[in-house]
């Protein structure tokens, strides 16, 4: 199985392509500059692995949640490579991506992640360590950090994300688990639950790729002719 998978959903832009169990990866915190990043990272990872976009058998995207601008970069540049050799794409949480990156480097049971969603809330997800693939508790969401608190009725094994430093409601975990190590997705963590999803069925085309916001106000406007 091939695949080559892009993410930039925070202030970090990563791409990874994985070959037959083989990941070669890419990763650079850049704020404001994704669009212009990306695809020369992906060039660049095909090139020195001697593939061509056309080898890949799934696309893989950070489908959110994150940077609004972040996300749409990623979900819009995923459709358009998929559009142009036909494969079928595969979305990731970014909260889930940090928790498998988390679990893989630590071998830790239980993920807490938290991002930065500005306006005093936090994305969050808490996630269980099952047979090395980072599993969500409950649902990912949009929450004001106090909120949080009432959500972990026990200490995570290991923070990740923005989010816990931002907001002094959390202080009290940070100080109690320790500060994050971890605060942005990185692609080449996005590959084992990638392939955790082609094997439950969970892809499908260009046309029907959802990105994940969380709050419900913001849309993602699909290819014309797709609505």
């Amino acid at each position: 199985m091939k695949m080559l998978a892009i993410d930039t959903a925070t202030e970090a832009c990563s791409a990874a392509v994985y070959l037959d169990e083989k990941i070669d990866s890419v990763f650079e915190v850049c704020p404001q500059q994704h669009s212009q990043k990306l695809l020369p990272m992906v060039e660049t990872l095909l090139s020195r692995n001697n593939q061509q976009l056309s080898d890949m058998d799934y696309l893989v995207f950070g489908r959110g949640p994150g940077s609004f601008t972040g996300v749409r970069i990623s979900t819009g540049i995923v459709q358009g490579l998929s559009l142009g050799i036909d494969k079928p794409v595969v979305g990731i949480s970014t909260l889930a991506t940090m928790a498998q990156q988390a679990i893989d480097e630590e071998q830790v049971r239980l993920v807490a992640v938290a991002i930065d969603a500005r306006m005093d809330e936090v994305y969050f997800g808490l996630f269980e360590n099952i047979n090395g693939i980072a599993t969500l508790q409950g649902e990912e969401r949009v929450t004001a950090p106090d909120l949080v608190l009432e959500t972990l009725t026990s200490n995570p094994d290991i923070l990740c994300g923005t989010g816990w430093t931002a907001y002094p409601a959390l202080s009290s975990v940070v100080e109690q688990v320790g500060e994050p190590t971890i605060l942005f997705p990185a692609s080449a963590s996005m590959i084992p639950l990638a392939i955790r999803a082609i094997e439950q069925g969970q892809f499908c085309d260009a046309e029907h790729i959802q990105p994940v916001y969380l709050r419900d106000k913001v849309t993602w406007k699909k290819l014309p002719g797709k609505e």
